[in-house]
């Protein structure tokens, strides 16, 4: 194995999913798929030191970037993550070494709530502020959407000069349910998880929509009182819910190894039957004295670890194996399980991939199956159950033709996957519609997935234009409700007029080409004056932009060839949806082009969007992470280890000034 190519893969694999989890709170991976990653990146490093970077996401820092729309705080106490550990042995070497040191110390042992760490600041007993992690040095004050949190308490009844508290903002399952009918009502992005869906709901500009979902916090840990000393965390605990805390609940004292491990074993068993999620237990060091003689190491602190619970795991049956079709015309084979209740939910269905994930796993009808959530969440065909297997089970093939239209199924470039070949399918007309109008695409805010449904069965819309045209059928739509009432109806019409004025890379986006997401519309965006021209473009000469491989181009050139895909964007044009690029009619010139930026800390006067929408106006590109390829480096205040690697590197670093009049 290439070490130091395998690394280079793992950094960018971490940073990547890291901003997913923690900046777009919109994973693509488990936590365990992630923890997998980042112990092999330590491993790696640990072995390899010469190839480490120092501004590792793994292994150097902590959570996510500051957001833009927030004030920035710096933590007065750092926010820093526990050690992971995933085995009974790992925990019993934790517990072991802190005995070593202290034989009569104690452990607490706590519910992981999965959720958005939050820390709240009070002076002279009303709260102050409350700060999201950030970074761990630096976060975002979230205290207009913290007063719409009925469990966090704006005044406190002891009236000290200072106090820090830390505490984890989580969503129930109602709440997270009824919030979800609404997000898919209203066309808005629905989620998988509730941490996900608790995340990106304190960050929301507008306090109300926090008070509406309904947000609630555990308070696990006391960071500063000014004038109040305690012996032990629990005792804190204690005095904070005499201040009206809604504190972590049960707490088990343990003083063994055992000990220790009964409890995180009655945690796992219980965590299901909770109205909140868990990620896994705590096990930290009772007796504060204690806590700091055995202090922090670069990371992490010594006196605490998080175990991670594996996937919960059950058997079932696969009753059948249905094709579902997705809005690109991929075919997709799906189990119909019978009903299982896991992490939480009900499961019955659980996606089988394709052929070639059927085969190699020797999946039948009939088979019983072990299933798990991936991360808690999507429901996944682990193994079959082989001594189980009855005589009736019998193999599946996917069809040769579309189960819902009849047209015949081709493979995808990837030879893995099955796609409908058929241009007026109804399977792909209501996904493809309502992905069109969605927020990642022409954003027709009010116009979701059931509002398309619904407008699809009435015959109002089958294809892109058709929802240019509902406008002359307003009063009809308003008689009838299928969308709801007047103000209903004309939000939605407002919404899709508004999107004419979109650049064309959200038009291309929206269009669902194979391959083709919001990053490569925008380079086509800034590449071509207008649709006409890339429709023009040929699969070599569409090659040559940045990233884009011979597969990407010609599944565009291959869409623009199509007659009936040429005449719907002439269609768009005549109704009035802008056709020109925007992006390179305001590109300046090419001399950054080819080159590659990296910002860093806190520019005087330009935002990093700012910044970015700059260089990528004179061709440049700007990247997350500092690398030999790396051009330049746009540094300002605070700007921590991309800087460090940089002057390493003997990559140039410059000022906002510097980059100004590299830009007059």
């Amino acid at each position: 194995m290439d070490v130091k190519k395998r690394m280079d893969e793992l950094y960018a694999l971490v940073e990547y999913h890291a901003n997913r989890y923690y900046n777009n709170d919109d994973p693509e991976i488990s936590d365990f798929e992630y923890d997998a990653l980042t112990r092999e990146l330590r491993q790696l490093e640990a072995e390899n030191p010469l190839f480490a970077r120092t501004d590792s996401l793994a292994t150097r820092r902590v959570g996510g970037t500051a957001k833009r729309e927030f004030r920035k705080v710096e933590h007065d106490v750092p926010v820093i993550s526990l050690q992971d550990v995933f085995s009974r042995e790992d925990v019993v070497a934790f517990v072991k070494r802190v005995l070593d040191q202290f034989p009569d110390a104690k452990f607490s042992v706590e519910k992981k709530i999965d959720g958005l760490t939050l820390v709240l600041r009070y002076r002279n007993g009303k709260l102050e502020d409350a700060i999201t992690r950030g970074d761990g040095a630096i976060g975002e004050s979230v205290y207009e959407n913290a007063l719409m949190i009925p469990s966090i308490p704006k005044e406190i009844p002891d009236k000290i000069p200072y106090l820090e508290v830390r505490g984890e903002c989580y969503m129930d399952q109602a709440h997270f349910e009824a919030a979800n009918r609404k997000q898919e009502l209203t066309g808005g992005k629905t989620y998988q998880n509730r941490r996900n869906f608790a995340a990106g709901t304190l960050r929301q500009l507008d306090p109300q929509v926090v008070k509406e979902r309904g947000l609630d916090i555990f308070i696990f840990n006391l960071e500063v009182a000014e004038g109040k000393s305690f012996k032990t965390h629990l005792e804190t605990f204690d005095y904070l819910a005499s201040q009206g805390f809604h504190v972590l609940e049960e707490p088990i004292l343990a003083s063994t190894p055992e000990e220790v491990w009964a409890a995180i074993e009655h945690i796992g068993k219980i965590r299901w039957t909770l109205d909140y999620g868990l990620d896994g237990a705590v096990v930290k060091v009772n007796d504060l004295a204690q806590r700091e003689v055995l202090g922090l190491t670069s990371k992490v602190p010594r006196w605490a670890v998080a175990y991670k619970y594996p996937p919960e795991q059950k058997q079932t049956v696969i009753e059948d194996i249905v094709v579902q079709v997705g809005r690109t015309g991929r075919m997709t084979p799906l189990a119909i399980l019978k009903p299982v209740r896991l992490a939480e939910t009900t499961v019955s269905r659980a996606t089988l991939h394709n052929q070639d994930y059927i085969d190699d796993k020797d999946i039948r009808i009939g088979d019983t199956v072990t299933v798990q959530k991936a991360g808690d969440i999507i429901p996944e065909v682990l193994c079959v159950v082989k001594e189980l297997r009855s005589e009736s089970s019998r193999r599946f093939e996917m069809p040769k033709v579309c189960p819902v239209c009849g047209a015949p199924a081709e493979r995808e470039a990837d030879g893995a996957h099955l796609c409908c070949t058929g241009t007026a399918c109804p399977a792909k007309d209501s996904r493809s519609l309502a992905y069109f109008a969605s927020k990642d695409a022409m954003n027709m805010e009010g116009f979701g997935p059931a509002a398309v449904e619904a407008l699809i069965s009435e015959g109002y819309i089958r294809t892109i234009p058709d929802i240019y045209r509902l406008k002359d059928h307003r009063e009809r739509l308003i008689e009838e409700g299928i969308v709801g009432k007047e103000k209903s109806v004309d939000n939605i019409l407002a919404a899709i007029e508004s999107s004419k004025d979109n650049d064309i890379d959200r038009l291309i986006t929206g269009l669902g080409i194979r391959n083709v997401g919001r990053q490569s519309a925008k380079v086509l965006a800034a590449a071509y004056p207008d649709m006409q021209a890339i429709m023009d473009a040929s699969a070599q000469e569409l090659t040559a932009l940045p990233d884009f491989g011979e597969i990407v181009a010609g599944g565009i050139a291959d869409y623009f060839s199509k007659e009936e895909n040429r005449r719907m964007i002439a269609e768009l044009g005549e109704l009035g949806v802008n056709l020109s690029s925007k992006a390179a009619a305001s590109r300046k010139d090419d001399r950054f082009a080819g080159k590659t930026f990296v910002l860093t800390g806190t520019l005087p006067t330009l935002t990093r969007e700012q910044a970015t929408e700059i260089i990528e106006s004179f061709g440049g590109k700007a990247s997350g992470s500092v690398s030999k390829k790396t051009s330049y480096v746009l540094a300002g205040e605070a700007a921590g280890s991309k800087l460090t690697k940089a002057q390493e590197l003997g990559i140039p670093v410059i000022s906002e000034e510097d980059f100004r009049r590299m830009t007059e």
